[in-house]
């Protein structure tokens, strides 16, 4: 036995364990802390162990929980600690949690989807309402721009104009209106001028209020929406021409500077009734989207409640699996044998914790515990508490003690 200014003395043993009741034997000695297990098939693959199955689906249940986790931090929610140090679930209690957890991540994935597509609409919306608003006020002149007066002459013999350019100015002005970022404002006039040689009529103002640019809207893997992008001030364009090749040309030269086009009503009553239409389907959009984010304030405040004693839970039986991993089989199939160190002193605590762990299983047949010889060197155990730990960590950053040797983290 140990004596005060040395480590613990630890033994080997072997626990029998009944295959109904190993997993709740396992978590009561969890529980408590006792043993150290070891590894009784080295030379098995770990994809090839008998519970790898039940170890990858806590593996699936701990990315789910990552997701739930990646939605709580873009909403800004703080994800507290667990309140309460809950045991390993059972199967069913395990089954439960795994259900209600893809349940959750399936609501925030699509609540999550249905938000950024309403705040797209609405954000295109106000986009195309700023654009007919700004547009109203390029073409609602004294002189209507599609059929400009006819010039006076200087006598009746000599006009001021070439017949041949005055048919041209008569031709129908088409229009194309749109927005576009402020940084390619310059270089987007500049090839319009030289690509249409001068065949249009651009007129260029800022978008009264800043809105969101989707390019810098940060996605996450799966699909589902990031946090909003950067706020920046859009410039909106209306470009008048004569001729469908101009029109195609700024078309073309619109889609290659990324620019977001929309139709143009010819007439000011047309114009006058988009408005009022956009009013609408603007109001509308903004109601639910209203709704939407309460519902997902509501789903979040579920997995704020959840997730903590999940995660615990999960981790505990991701724990239990690995170690029945490090168990063999007897010959029955019937019974996992493990090879642990165990301090000497505490064998009749894990005999206790077995003989609970098979009470709380239901089986009829008793897990025990068997001290067996051994020529190798234990472990080193040292107990501590409070006041002890933190002076046992620095000397156990210059090295841990072999067994039985001095422990100057409690020499006098």
């Amino acid at each position: 036995m140990g004596s005060l200014f040395r480590s613990e003395e630890v033994c080997l043993a072997q626990l029998f364990l009944h295959s109904a009741s190993a997993y709740s034997c396992i978590s009561e000695l969890g529980e408590r802390g006792l043993l150290e297990f070891r590894d009784l098939n080295p030379n098995v693959s770990p994809f090839q162990r008998r519970f790898v199955g039940e170890v990858r689906r806590c593996e699936e249940m701990e990315k789910t929980f990552t997701f739930l986790q990646q939605e709580l931090r873009a909403a800004g929610r703080v994800l507290g600690p667990c309140p309460e140090s809950p045991r390993a679930p059972a199967a069913r209690e395990a089954l439960r949690v795994q259900e209600q957890s893809e349940q959750l991540a399936q609501e925030l994935r699509e609540v999550s989807r249905n938000r950024a597509s309403l705040r797209d609409n609405l954000r295109d919306l106000r986009q195309y309402l700023h654009v007919l608003r700004e547009g109203q006020r390029f073409t609602s002149l004294p002189a209507p721009l599609g059929s400009p007066p006819r010039p006076r002459a200087l006598s009746e013999r000599e006009p001021i104009l070439d017949p041949s350019l005055h048919q041209h100015l008569e031709r129908k002005i088409n229009f194309v209106a749109g927005v576009i970022h402020p940084w390619r404002v310059t270089a987007f006039e500049r090839l319009l001028w030289r690509a249409c040689r001068g065949y249009l009529v651009a007129s260029f103002v800022e978008m009264p209020e800043p809105m969101e640019d989707p390019v810098t809207v940060r996605q996450h893997p799966g699909g589902r929406a990031g946090t909003a992008g950067e706020s920046i001030t859009w410039v909106i364009f209306l470009i008048s021409h004569w001729g469908e090749q101009i029109g195609q040309k700024i078309r073309k030269i619109s889609d290659c500077f990324h620019c977001q086009v929309y139709p143009y009503p010819e007439s000011e009553a047309s114009r006058t009734d988009t408005i009022t239409k956009l009013h609408g389907r603007i109001q509308e959009l903004s109601v639910t989207l209203e709704e939407t984010e309460k519902y997902l304030a509501e789903v979040l405040d579920k997995v704020v409640l959840a997730l903590p004693t999940w995660r615990v839970q999960v981790q505990k039986m991701k724990a239990i699996y690995l170690v029945l991993n490090q168990c063999s089989f007897d010959v029955t199939k019937k019974c996992l044998i493990a090879e642990v160190w165990c301090p000497v002193q505490d064998l009749t605590q894990v005999q206790d914790a077995l003989r609970q762990g098979s009470y709380q299983s239901g089986s009829s047949v008793e897990c025990f515990v068997q001290r067996i010889p051994t020529s190798e060197s234990p472990p080193t155990l040292i107990r501590t508490n409070k006041f002890t730990a933190g002076f046992q960590s620095i000397v156990d950053a210059y090295g841990v003690a072999s067994y039985q040797e001095v422990n100057p983290g409690k020499a006098p």
